[in-house]
């Protein structure tokens, strides 16, 4: 089980991914708009919106190791009839 601190810290790490992917997403979305236009979009999307993905999927996952499910059950139910 993680600590206050551990908490505090992966909070305030993960604030600063979101803050950092939506400003790439910003600026992606201006560029495109304000820059001259090019076919290849989609995949300057793609390259944008694909390391947030894998990040917040990270982070989801680094959540989940740091705060373990606290009741876990690898007991058999005993087989037969019951009186």
């Amino acid at each position: 089980m993680a600590g206050a601190f551990a908490d505090a810290l992966f909070c305030t790490a993960a604030t600063a991914v979101a803050v950092m992917q939506w400003l790439i997403l910003r600026s992606t979305w201006r560029g495109m708009h304000r820059g001259i236009a090019r076919g290849n979009t989609v995949r300057e999307w793609i390259f944008a919106i694909g390391p947030a993905v894998a990040l917040a999927v990270l982070l989801v996952f680094t959540w989940r190791a740091m705060h373990p499910a606290t009741i876990s059950v690898d007991a058999v139910a005993p087989s037969g009839p019951r009186a």
